[in-house]
């Protein structure tokens, strides 16, 4: 399984996500610090078929 968090108004990085088959598990309210101010940080995962 890989995670990822990204900014919610980076909707480029948000649809290369989810092309690449990763889903939206939820949204961190105030989680990420930039620029001196707190931000929302959706998170993301892919989880492999392939199981090792």
């Amino acid at each position: 399984m890989i995670q990822s968090g990204v900014f919610p108004e980076n909707t480029a990085s948000l649809a290369v996500h989810t092309r690449a088959g990763c889903c939206v598990i939820g949204t961190c309210e105030r989680i990420g610090r930039h620029h001196d101010a707190w931000r929302d940080v959706v998170l993301i995962e892919c989880r492999s078929g392939r199981v090792v």
